[in-house]
């Protein structure tokens, strides 16, 4: 049977503890135009160039061609792409 001082102390920090998660999480939040902005796509010809290491500046509109006239390989099912078939000779 719990004593009085145990139920006391358990309500105390279960309240104590739901309080210090609310003050966290408002204060950690993103205000609620950063989380409507950021469901609206933007268009690539707003977005600034990127620089990739080893290659340079580059726009996103040089990125999307490049990925739509060269796709990634496609997945096996281990997960890794498919190898390569080569002759091997008699």
């Amino acid at each position: 049977m719990l004593n009085r001082t145990g139920v006391i102390f358990c309500s105390v920090s279960l309240v104590l503890a739901g309080v210090v998660c609310a003050a966290g999480f408002s204060l950690a939040a993103l205000p609620r135009e950063t989380v409507v902005a950021s469901k609206r796509p933007a268009p690539p010809e707003t977005l600034p160039e990127l620089d990739l290491p080893g290659f340079g500046k580059v726009t996103v509109i040089d990125l999307m061609g490049y990925y739509i006239d060269n796709p990634p390989a496609p997945v096996t099912a281990s997960g890794a792409p498919a190898a390569a078939k080569r002759f091997g000779g008699c």
